[in-house]
């Protein structure tokens, strides 16, 4: 009997995935991290962060905080222009490539290659983590099931980002780029 019961269900299994084709999985995101040494990298001691960002900035850039959700300044922004590293001024996102995902923050569905992914382990999760290549700052978290053309989300905190506007005239607050450590 539990001989039959196996082999009924072994070929159920067998008929209902006849014919499906598994979806298919989104290009995965860079994956290479800067080095210390990489020509160009922001080096700054924890103390020079702390100085230079605000105490929010500094728990979201260098302790890989988290905004809450619906509450960042760049959630429902529709300006054209280039978003940077607060921390570090790098290029990371054009407005081209943003969307509305409805997740509660800035989302993207491509980057700049200012931004490298490492994974993330923590709260129990495996997610892959964004971060600046330039200063090693967190930006949040890159996720399969965005909008084609790439099926990415950047899923980033509106903290750790600023708008670079494309339209003379649009004001927004310039932050400056730290000096590399020589």
């Amino acid at each position: 009997m539990m001989r039959s019961l196996l082999l009924l269900t072994s070929l159920l299994c067998a008929l209902a995935a006849r014919g499906q084709t598994p979806a298919p999985k989104a290009p995965s995101p860079k994956k290479a991290m800067s080095t210390p040494d990489a020509p160009g990298a922001v080096r700054l001691t924890e103390a020079e962060w702390k100085a230079r960002l605000s105490p929010m900035e500094y728990h979201i850039l260098r302790e890989k905080g988290t905004e809450r959700p619906w509450t960042g300044e760049y959630l429902d922004t529709k300006t054209g222009g280039t978003y940077h590293c607060r921390a570090c001024d790098a290029a990371l996102f054009e407005s081209t490539t943003k969307f509305d995902s409805h997740c509660g923050w800035p989302s993207f569905y491509a980057s700049l290659p200012t931004v490298v992914t490492q994974v993330d382990r923590s709260h129990g999760m495996v997610r892959d983590e964004i971060l600046c290549k330039r200063c090693g700052g967190h930006l949040g978290h890159v996720f399969n099931d965005g909008p084609e053309p790439t099926g990415l989300r950047y899923c980033v905190n509106s903290v750790s980002i600023v708008l670079r506007p494309s339209q003379p005239g649009q004001n927004v607050p310039r932050v400056e780029a730290p000096k590399p450590k020589q």
